[in-house]
């Protein structure tokens, strides 16, 4: 769970709306039924012997070759050769591969990000008996189906929760609040306790935010896709501008500030006194605090604040899938069971502190001893996928915009809504 898998994947998911979901198809891949018959062949427990390529993007996948020396080690014969590739340029090079004809036999991906890559001239069909799908966090697994077909294995998770500083919260005789209605009150209790603002609020008004509204939206009760069409224009939608630009309004946080590389600084100094973040900040704070023990003392977690259909938020994270192309798809998919064993999650984790996918890793004590990610579990178990539609990201970026004007006043939410549903019509779903 790297620092940019936020901003940093900008550059990177930005490049996916480029690509409908049918750039890719027979782009030098194979025929697309044959691919998902023979990936539906079981795969047995013999050794995985020949050359195995895989691509990942850098951060996580940087420890895999240290994870999987227990693989390598049961399988002898078997040469695995890494390409790590920077994150903002992965999908790029990827894309570029794969329509040459050059891709690697494994590749990761994004759930939240992956839908134009799920398809059968692409990718393999995960084979029956490979893993079992209810070991997993069910959005995560969602994130890899087209029309119940299997493409992606996940491999480790994030979502978001609430960060805050608890000593302000003692000081201010408040505990974290579980309702959309709480929220502005327990932010103002904190800033009475010190605090410049109460939330140090995304302000980069792109892609992720958008991923944000979504949230929202599925926490008021509403769908962002349905029966193939849009569902933006929605009160649902609306309620979910308003509730963002209520932070706003509310002067519990500023529309000039932090940037997304100032928020830990800003959560540290007191600045802000919370954010709306995924898992790995969390053990980044020491290291803004420049003291060993300060997030143990300030620190606190806790589930994203329920609208009137509960407390939803999205699934991310890494998944794995193996291209239809693939020239020893015994060991690739031998390979990507490996890493979706639970002990190799934990492996992981320790390597990397990349959250697992698989459900009872949770259960190590290496995660169980860590209090901080107790509010990311809850919230995991609570999780949509974002919609697996190769438009969705340009709609997200659309979203993020039409926010900012909601936020700073110059739009309402129901002309935003309208707005974004206009766009996501034109652009259609790029369904496969």
């Amino acid at each position: 769970m790297p620092l940019p898998s936020r901003r940093g994947a900008l550059k990177l998911t930005a490049g996916l709306a480029l690509l409908g979901a049918g750039a890719l198809t027979g782009c030098g891949r194979g025929d697309a039924t044959t691919a998902a018959k023979s990936s539906a062949t079981p795969i047995d427990d013999s050794p995985a012997t020949g050359t195995l390529n895989v691509w990942a993007a850098q951060g996580d996948a940087d420890v895999l070759d240290k994870v999987i020396k227990p693989f390598k080690a049961a399988n002898p014969k078997l040469t695995v050769k890494f390409t790590l590739i920077p994150n903002a340029e992965y999908y790029t090079k990827l894309q570029s591969a794969i329509a040459a004809g050059k891709g690697p036999d494994v590749a990761q991906f994004f759930p939240e990000s992956q839908a134009q890559f799920l398809d059968p001239s692409i990718l393999r069909a995960v084979p029956d008996d490979l893993v079992d799908p209810k070991s997993f966090f069910t959005s995560l697994w969602d994130a890899g189906l087209v029309k119940d077909t299997a493409y992606t294995v996940p491999w480790y998770a994030y979502t978001y929760a609430l960060v805050y500083r608890s000593d302000l919260a003692k000081k201010a005789g408040v505990t974290a609040p579980t309702t959309w209605a709480g929220v502005v009150p327990f932010l103002k209790a904190l800033q009475g306790a010190g605090a410049a603002h109460g939330l140090g609020a995304d302000i980069g008004w792109d892609i992720f935010n958008g991923q944000d509204v979504a949230m929202y939206a599925w926490q008021a009760g509403g769908s962002l896709l349905s029966g193939g069409k849009w569902t933006l224009d929605t009160p649902a939608m609306a309620d979910a501008l308003t509730y963002n630009a209520s932070f706003f309004t509310s002067k519990v946080a500023d529309t000039s500030g932090p940037t997304f590389l100032d928020a830990q600084p800003y959560f540290v100094s007191g600045k802000t006194a919370m954010m709306i973040t995924g898992p790995w900040v969390v053990g980044q704070l020491d290291t803004a605090a420049k003291k060993t023990g300060w997030t143990a003392n300030h620190v606190a977690t806790a589930p994203l604040p329920a609208g009137s259909s509960g407390s939803v938020s999205f699934s991310a994270g890494g998944s794995w899938g193996v291209l239809a192309d693939t020239g020893n798809a015994d060991a690739s998919w031998k390979f990507v069971r490996y890493l979706a064993k639970p002990s190799t999650q934990v492996a992981q984790y320790k390597a990397y502190s990349s959250l697992p996918a698989v459900v009872s890793a949770w259960d190590d004590t290496a995660i169980k001893g860590q209090p901080l990610l107790d509010a990311f579990l809850t919230q995991l178990k609570n999780t949509r996928a974002f919609p697996q539609v190769s438009t969705w990201q340009q709609v997200a970026t659309r979203l993020g915009k039409e926010m900012e004007a909601v936020a700073k006043g110059t739009e309402s939410p129901a002309k935003a809504a309208a707005n974004v549903q206009a766009y996501a019509e034109s652009l259609g779903t790029g369904a496969q």
